[in-house]
């Protein structure tokens, strides 16, 4: 089963990280490098990225003429996806025990973030509910 883990924070998050300390700022990318470099190592590693901060976020819809319209940057929303796993497990409890150690990554002085990581299940189909 595949899984989606996703990281996600505030602007205010995103505001805070930025002003880290570059000690700590090199041992949280150290930490994610060794995080999914153990995930391949394992076998469970799909695919892994990280984003660019909100403010470089646009939306973007078809116009009627298909024309892409572009709309942002949006300070209102609550929470932004900073980046994401996908991993390829035996059970959901072995992707939460994932997301757990993706959640410890070092924070400022090397205390765990504890940062929400968000897991669903990727879909290969529709749910059958559905169909």
């Amino acid at each position: 089963m595949k899984y989606v883990l996703m990281m996600t924070g505030t602007k205010a998050d995103f505001d805070w990280y930025a002003k880290w300390p570059k000690q700590d700022l090199q041992a949280h990318a150290a930490f994610m490098r060794a995080f999914s470099k153990e995930l391949k190592d394992s076998g469970t590693f799909v695919a892994s990225e990280g984003l660019a901060f909100p403010d470089q976020a646009k939306i973007v819809r078809a116009g009627r003429d298909g024309i892409p319209i572009t709309d942002g940057i949006f300070p209102e929303a609550k929470e932004f996806l900073a980046g994401y796993w996908i991993v390829d497990v035996e059970s959901p409890e072995q992707a939460y025990r994932i997301a757990a150690r993706a959640s410890a990554a070092p924070g400022p002085g090397g205390t765990p973030g504890n940062m929400p990581i968000e897991v669903r299940q990727v879909l290969s189909s529709a749910p059958k509910e559905l169909l």
